[in-house]
């Protein structure tokens, strides 16, 4: 019989017969009735957990439990304090050259019309650098601005962004480092609001 290429072979003395690519069928791949799900969750299970030991490595550094003393003057002329507060409120470090931060600022500014958010300017110049900033980029928030990054590190902030939620006598229920979405942060604040 004719193989692969024309050639001639003896089915007798070879164990596997050449056919013409043509002549093969594609095997279907079968998986049994409810492997595919089995498959998804676990899955979805390992990729939750990367996400949560990634979270956990970049906020190792971040203040947990008490809040250091935020008390300053904000962008906008008022004073702060943040142990006076009555509600959760959002303190969210952020920098100007921070492109993670830009992604994040159009969420930040809803979430400061909804909810008690002070935002720190940390390593992004003096008050009238960051007044240009807010301008250019056309955004309203509440701004305390952090020159040398001394209330970051009073934080323990060694990158940003990072999110604190902050309750009452200035106890810490969330702290993280990196990209927060709004509703994850409303969801967090609306949360420390039952828990307060």
């Amino acid at each position: 019989p004719s193989g692969l290429l024309g050639l001639r072979c003896r089915s007798d003395r070879y164990p596997v017969i050449l056919r013409r690519m043509s002549d093969t069928k594609p095997k279907k791949e079968t998986t049994k009735p409810g492997r595919r799900w089995r498959v998804w969750l676990r899955d979805g299970v390992l990729a939750v957990l990367i996400v949560l030991a990634v979270q956990w490595w970049l906020s190792r550094d971040l203040v947990r439990d008490v809040a250091p003393p935020l008390v300053g003057v904000m962008l906008d002329g008022t004073e702060i304090s943040l142990h006076t507060q009555d509600e959760p409120v959002l303190v969210y470090f952020w920098a100007d050259w921070c492109p993670v931060c830009r992604f994040a600022e159009d969420g930040i500014a809803r979430l400061a019309q909804r909810h008690k958010v002070i935002t720190v300017a940390t390593s992004s110049g003096d008050a009238a650098d960051v007044r240009a900033y807010l301008e250019e980029r056309k955004l309203d928030l509440p701004v305390l601005v952090d020159e040398r990054g001394t209330v970051a590190r009073r934080w323990g902030v060694v990158g940003v962004p990072a999110a604190f939620i902050v309750v009452q006598e200035g106890e810490i229920v969330h702290a993280s480092r990196g990209y927060s979405s709004e509703y994850g942060l409303w969801a967090r604040l609306w949360w420390a609001g039952l828990r307060s």
